[in-house]
C-alpha cells in the first residue's frame, strides 16, 4: 500500500537523539539505528536505488522504480511524533528503513491525544536481509511509539512477503491476524510481553555471542603497526601469533613498507589493510598497534576493508583525562560505524587455545596450555598473573580476554559467547567495574544455570575505581553481594582465590552436597582441615590419620573406601613426608622421613616418588571431588595435576583453607544450581490495586517536582502502601496528654507512647518509645517524662499506637540503586543492621523463592525460626510483605525508597508500626526496552 500523501509539513520536534543506538546484528556486525532527517535526502535516493524491484514491489504494492522529490520530501521530514522514520546505518550509509504514521488522533496536541494507533512499513536492502535488521528496527520503532503513546501497530503485508510476516509474527507482542483483498492484516500490541521481552533476549545473545565469535575464532588477522625492528608492542604481537601456531592467515602492516608488499619473518607485510583487502583476501580480526593518534587513521582503513573486529592494545586514552575520554569515545563511535567491534583500548590481547585455531594475540610470550577456563580480565597484569598461575598448575584456558578501558566488548558479551561454548566448562573474572549490572546479572545467572561463573571484585572502595573504565554508577559492595548471590556467582576475594577455584572446577566435578571425609598420614594436618571445613560451611566427618607410615596403597585403600561410601560427598587427602627408609621406584636413596624427594641438606627434593600420585589418581573415580592438602610435596602437587597419565587429574593445595574453600563454594553453587531449573515466580496478589496506586503517585508526584523528590506525609504513605495490601498500623497525634488520653480511649489499651522527631523515631533506647502502658495513669506519666526528658510535645511530634502482639522486630526497605536498580532489603531492627551490617538484599522483582533465602541468608535468621527455644514466628506472612513491597517497588518506579521500621513478626502474623516512603522521577532503567549496546 502506498504511504498517505502529506497534506502539508508539520513542524518538527527536537531532533530526538535519545533514540541514537547501536545494535548488533544477527551475524555478529553492528549497525546504527538513528531518526531520519531533512539532511538524509540523499543517502535514501541511494539507498533507494540498491534495493530490489521485488522489495521494492513488497514495500509499495505496486512498481516503484524510483522516489519522486515529493516521496524523498515525505520520508524525510518527520514530526518526531505522529510521523516517525527510522534508519539503520552501516559506514554512515543506509541499510534498512522504517516508518510509522498515526492513523487515529494525528495532529493533536500530547496533552489531548486520543490517537494510539499507527500504521508501520520497512524496507531493508537486499544484500542485508537475513541479518535480522528488520526485527532490531521494529524494537525501536516500538519503544518510540510507547513513548509518543501509540499502544498499537498495524501493518500490511503481501503474503509472498513471507521474510516481513515473520519478522512480525515472531516478535512476540500480542497480535492479531486476517487476510483480505489479497493482503494480511496485521495488528500488534505494543505493550511489551513476557514472550517479547524473551524474544527481544534471545535474539540480543544469539548476536552478542556471534559478534564475540567472531573476534576469537578469526580466520585472518593482521597486526597494524609491526615495525621493522624487532622490540615494539606490534612486532612482538606478530610474533606471538606467529609462535602460537594460528591457524588461520596472518598479515603484518606497517605504513612504511614498500609498496607491493613485503616479507616479515615469514609473514606477507602491506602498507596497509586496505591494500591487503585490494589482493583479494580479507582481513577478519586487526590488532591495532599504533600510538593512540594514529588509530583513528588505522580504523578507518581497516573499516574500508571489511574488517570484522579490532583489538586495541594502544594506551592513551581515557585512563588519561578528559582529553583521552572523548578520544576513546571518537574509537568507539568510528568502529562502530563500520560495523566492527572494538577489544580495549589499552586491552592486554585475547588467546583461544582451540586446535584449531590457537590464537595468541596477546602480548603473553607464550601459547597457554589447552584448558576449559573462560577467563576474563580488565587488568592486563590480572591477565599475566591469571595465566601464568594458571600455567603453573598445568591447567590453561579455552579462551582469554584481557579488555582494558573495557570502551566497547565488556564481561557481559563475553558471558554471552560462553554460555553456549562448548570449549569452555568455566568462566573466571575479575572485574573492577559494572557497565550494566542488572544485565550482567541477568546474563551470569543464565550462564551459571549452565556452568559455574567465578568472579574476584576489584575496587571495592570508593574512589578505587582505576582511571578510564565506565561504569553507570557507583555500586555499594553490599549490592554487589546481592547481585552475585541471586545470579549464582561465585564471589571470592583475591586471585589466588580466583585461581584455586578455577583449578578446583577445572579438574573435579561439583559436589552433591556438603559432607565431607578427611584423610591422610598426618594427624594435626588433618584437624586444621577439619577446622577450616568448618569454617567453610561444610559439614566433615573426623578425620581419618593414616599415621607418617601410611604407603600409597594405604592411601589408595581409604580413598576408594571413602569415595564408595553414600554418606560422603568429597574427600580431602592431607599428605606429609612420609617416614620410611625403603626405596623410591627410581632407586634414588631417600633417607628416613623423605619418602623418596630431595631433602633439606640439598639431596632429591622431598616428594618426587610418583608412586603416591599415581595411587590417587587412579583411586579417585572422578564420581565424587578429590582434593590434596599437602605440605612440603611440590612434586606430588605437580604429578597429580599434570596432564596425561592415568586416572583423574587432582588439585592440590599447601594449606587447608585453601582446599576447602573452592569445595565449599562448589557445593554452595552446586545447591544453586539444582534449584536454578525452578527460580521460583512473582506472585500477583487479587487485592492489589496498581492502576489506583499510580493514580495517587501522579497526583502525589506532580510535574515540576524536585530531582531529588519529596517524603509523603505519614497519611499519604499509608494510602499508598494500602493500595498495595500492606497495613500500617495507626498512629494517633498526641500534641499532649489530653488527646494522647483520647488517642488511647480510642485505639484500646495497652498503647505505645512515641516521638516522631527524625533523631529519635524507634529509638526506645534514647527513651523516644514507651510501651505496654496500660492506663490513663501510666500514658500521662510516659507523657511527663518523655516531654521532660527530651524536649516540647511540638518538637518531639508524640504519636500513640496501639501495642502489637510480640514478636522479632525487622526492617524491610526497598530502595533505588542508580545503577542496580529497585533492590529489596531485609534486616532485624535496631543494632543487627545498624551497627553490624547484617542486611540482605536481593534485585526487584524478587520471586519468592528470592524472598525465602534473603530472610535466611542474614546472620540473625535463627532469631526468626525459634533460637535457643523461643517461639519461631510467621515467616510466611514476613515473605508476603517482602513479595507485595518488591511488586510495589518494581510496578512504581517513582518509588525510590520505601522503608517499614519496625516490622514485628509475631509467631502469628506481623504488624507495620512504622512507614516512610520516598517518591522522585525515575532514573532511566537500561535494561529494558529494545536491544542497544551501551552508550559512550
Amino acid at each position: 500500500m502506498t504511504d498517505p500523501q502529506d497534506p502539508h509539513d508539520p513542524a518538527t520536534r527536537p531532533y530526538p537523539v535519545h533514540w541514537e543506538a547501536d545494535v548488533v546484528l544477527r551475524d555478529g556486525g553492528v549497525a546504527h539505528i538513528r531518526p531520519i532527517g531533512p539532511d538524509d535526502a540523499g543517502r535514501l535516493v541511494d539507498f533507494y536505488e540498491q534495493v530490489s524491484d521485488e522489495s521494492k514491489y513488497y514495500r509499495f504494492f505496486a512498481p516503484y522504480p524510483r522516489l519522486s522529490d515529493r516521496d524523498v520530501h515525505r520520508f524525510t521530514h518527520h514530526d518526531y511524533d505522529d510521523r516517525v522514520g527510522l534508519a539503520a546505518t552501516v559506514g554512515g550509509e543506509f541499510i534498512a528503513t522504517v516508518r510509522y504514521d498515526r492513523t487515529d488522533g494525528a495532529g493533536r496536541s500530547v496533552a489531548g491525544r486520543t490517537g494510539t494507533r499507527a500504521e508501520v512499513a520497512f524496507l531493508v536492502q537486499d544484500a542485508h536481509q537475513g541479518r535480522g535488521v528488520a526485527s532490531a528496527l521494529l524494537e525501536h520503532i516500538a519503544a518510540v511509539a510507547r513513548e509518543r503513546g501509540i499502544l498499537h501497530f498495524t501493518a500490511e503485508v503481501l503474503p509472498a512477503n513471507r521474510k516481513m510476516v515473520k519478522v512480525f509474527t515472531d516478535a512476540g507482542y500480542t497480535q492479531q491476524r486476517s487476510f483480505a483483498d489479497g493482503v494480511v492484516h496485521l495488528d500488534l500490541d505494543l505493550e511489551p510481553t513476557t514472550e517479547s521481552v524473551q524474544v527481544m533476549r534471545s535474539r540480543e545473545h544469539r548476536a552478542e555471542a556471534r559478534s564475540v565469535q567472531r573476534l576469537l575464532r578469526p580466520e585472518s588477522v593482521a597486526v597494524v603497526g609491526t615495525g621493522r625492528r624487532p622490540g615494539g608492542v606490534g612486532r612482538t604481537l606478530l610474533r606471538n601469533i606467529a609462535a602460537g601456531g594460528f591457524t588461520g592467515r596472518l598479515y603484518a602492516v606497517n605504513h612504511s613498507f614498500p609498496p607491493g608488499g613485503t616479507d616479515l619473518d615469514g609473514v606477507p607485510g602491506h602498507r596497509s589493510v586496505r591494500e591487503i583487502a585490494d589482493r583479494g583476501d580479507s582481513v577478519d580480526l586487526a590488532v591495532i598497534a599504533v600510538p593512540a593518534e594514529r588509530v583513528p587513521q588505522a580504523v578507518a582503513d581497516c573499516g574500508e576493508a571489511g574488517v570484522r573486529g579490532l583489538v586495541v592494545v594502544a594506551a592513551g586514552y581515557s585512563e588519561t583525562g578528559p582529553e583521552g575520554r572523548e578520544r576513546q569515545r571518537e574509537l568507539v563511535r568510528q568502529a562502530r560505524r563500520h560495523g566492527m567491534r572494538v577489544i580495549g583500548p589499552n586491552a592486554f590481547g585475547v588467546l583461544n587455545t582451540a586446535p584449531g585455531v590457537r590464537l595468541n594475540a596477546s602480548l603473553s610470550p607464550e601459547m597457554p596450555l589447552r584448558g576449559r577456563l573462560g577467563l576474563f580480565t580488565q587488568s592486563g597484569s590480572i591477565g599475566i598473573a591469571l595465566l601464568s598461575g594458571l600455567h603453573r598448575r598445568g591447567a590453561g584456558p579455552s579462551t582469554f580476554v584481557s579488555a582494558g578501558n573495557r570502551a566497547d566488548v565488556s564481561g557481559n558479551d563475553l558471558l554471552q559467547f560462553w554460555q553456549d561454548d562448548p570449549d569452555t566448562d568455566a568462566v573466571l573474572m575479575y572485574l573492577e567495574s559494572f557497565g550494566n549490572p542488572r544485565k550482567f546479572t541477568r546474563l551470569a545467572r543464565r550462564t551459571a544455570a549452565a556452568k559455574p561463573v567465578v568472579v574476584v571484585k576489584g575496587a571495592l572502595h570508593s574512589g578505587s575505581v582505576p582511571a578510564g573504565h565506565s561504569v553507570s554508577a557507583r555500586i555499594p559492595d553490599s549490592t554487589v553481594n546481592a547481585l552475585f548471590r541471586q545470579a549464582g556467582v561465585i564471589r571470592v576475594d583475591t586471585v589466588t582465590e580466583l585461581l584455586d577455584t578455577g583449578l578446583f572446577l577445572a579438574l573435579q566435578p561439583l559436589p552433591a552436597g556438603d559432607r565431607l571425609a578427611i584423610l591422610g598420614n598426618s594427624e594435626s594436618l588433618g584437624l586444621l582441615t577439619y577446622d577450616a571445613a568448618l569454617t567453610a560451611g561444610l559439614r566433615p566427618a573426623p578425620p581419618l590419620d593414616l599415621t607418617t607410615a601410611a604407603s600409597p596403597a594405604d592411601f589408595a585403600t581409604a580413598l576408594a573406601h571413602a569415595l564408595a561410601d553414600p554418606a560422603t560427598d568429597a574427600v580431602v587427602v592431607t599428605a606429609i613426608p612420609r617416614v620410611g627408609t625403603e626405596e623410591p621406584a627410581d632407586g634414588a636413596g631417600a633417607g628416613p622421613g623423605l619418602g623418596g624427594r630431595p631433602g633439606l641438606d640439598g639431596g632429591p627434593q622431598a616428594g618426587d616418588d610418583p608412586a603416591l600420585s599415581d595411587a590417587l589418581r587412579r583411586a579417585a573415580d572422578g564420581g565424587k571431588p578429590v582434593v590434596v592438602v599437602h605440605l612440603a610435596l611440590d612434586g606430588l602437587a605437580d604429578r597429580l595435576g599434570a596432564p596425561g597419565g592415568a586416572g583423574a587429574r587432582i588439585p592440590a593445595y599447601r594449606a587447608p583453607d585453601r582446599a576447602v574453600r573452592p569445595l565449599a563454594e562448589a557445593a554452595g553453587y552446586a545447591a544453586w544450581r539444582a534449584g536454578a531449573a525452578e527460580p521460583g515466580r512473582v506472585p500477583q496478589f487479587d487485592d492489589i490495586q496498581e492502576a489506583a496506586a499510580a493514580a495517587d503517585v501522579r497526583r502525589l508526584l506532580p510535574d515540576g517536582a524536585p530531582p531529588d523528590g519529596l517524603t509523603l506525609s505519614d497519611q499519604d504513605a499509608a494510602a499508598l502502601l494500602g493500595r498495595y495490601g500492606i497495613t500500617v498500623r495507626r498512629a494517633l497525634p498526641a500534641p499532649d496528654p489530653d488527646a494522647a488520653v483520647a488517642a488511647a480511649a480510642s485505639l484500646g489499651y495497652p498503647v505505645a507512647l512515641k516521638t516522631t522527631a527524625p533523631h529519635l523515631r524507634h529509638r526506645a533506647d534514647l527513651g523516644g518509645v514507651r510501651l505496654d502502658l496500660a492506663g490513663e495513669g501510666d500514658l500521662r506519666r510516659a507523657y511527663d517524662e518523655l516531654t521532660a526528658r527530651l524536649g516540647g510535645p511540638a518538637e518531639l511530634r508524640p504519636v500513640v499506637q496501639a501495642m502489637a502482639p510480640r514478636g522479632v522486630d525487622t526492617v524491610v526497605r526497598a530502595g533505588m540503586d542508580p545503577a542496580a536498580g529497585a533492590v529489596l532489603s531485609f534486616g532485624l531492627a535496631g543494632p543487627p543492621s545498624e551497627l553490624l551490617g547484617d542486611i540482605a538484599h536481593r534485585l526487584v522483582p524478587a520471586t519468592d523463592r528470592d524472598v525465602a533465602e534473603l530472610i535466611r541468608s542474614i546472620r540473625a535468621a535463627p532469631l526468626l525460626f525459634g533460637w535457643r527455644g523461643a517461639e519461631p514466628v510467621d515467616t510466611a506472612a514476613l515473605e508476603e510483605l517482602l513479595l507485595r513491597v518488591s511488586l510495589l517497588a518494581d510496578d512504581l518506579p517513582e518509588v525510590v525508597a520505601v522503608s517499614l521500621d519496625p516490622v514485628v513478626v509475631a509467631p502469628h502474623g506481623l504488624t507495620v508500626l512504622g512507614a516512610a516512603v520516598r517518591l522522585a522521577p525515575p532514573p532511566v532503567r537500561t535494561d529494558l526496552g529494545p536491544r542497544a549496546l551501551s552508550s559512550f
